[in-house]
């Protein structure tokens, strides 16, 4: 499969964008399962000493990791793809409960010219599954749209104490190849 990092949308540099805004935030941890929608913004978290960027198994273990960095007075985001937001609609709870401030970041699979049956279902189901746990969530499929609705979502989160997302529309990322 192609990188998916050739698509419309890296003209508005938008990728350079979702790391600056989360550095301008004060976020100090970035946790994350690999995923090449998010690669530009991983690559500077693990080159950049003032972040801890670390690597998932499963994408539910890093809202238990920013609870506890919240609890140690730091900021935190979650970088994942749709297909992890199944994953963490338990470990949501935790964050209904206890009112931490949770910022995710969420590239859509099973959207647009999307090549992988398997990703349809929770594509299609990502966004309300979010918001039946509580989580506000925006949409961006527009280069000029990631800027403001992550600085937005970033402000609700860290000083609200809510939990929000951002999802990078697939037409925002590019489509995805098989590649031989």
């Amino acid at each position: 499969m192609s990188d998916a990092g050739e698509g419309p949308g890296d003209q508005a540099g938008w990728r350079q964008d979702v790391f600056d805004i989360l550095k301008a935030a004060d976020v100090k941890h970035i946790v994350y399962v690999p995923d090449a929608g998010h690669a530009t913004a991983i690559r500077f978290a693990n080159e950049d000493n003032a972040i801890n960027s670390v690597v998932l198994t499963t994408e539910e273990e890093g809202i238990g990791y920013l609870a506890g960095a919240w609890l140690g007075g730091e900021r935190g985001a979650l970088l994942m793809q749709s297909s992890g937001v199944g994953n963490c609609i338990n470990t949501l709870a935790l964050q209904t409960c206890t009112r931490f401030p949770l910022l995710m970041v969420v590239t859509m699979r099973g959207d647009w010219a999307e090549f992988n049956g398997w990703q349809n279902p929770m594509g299609q189901a990502t966004e309300r599954a979010l918001n039946l746990m509580g989580v506000l969530t925006w949409r961006a499929d527009e280069p000029d749209d990631v800027a403001p609705l992550l600085r937005g979502a970033a402000a609700m989160a860290f000083n609200g104490d809510t939990a929000c997302a951002l999802l990078l529309g697939q037409r925002l990322i590019g489509e995805k190849q098989w590649v031989k």
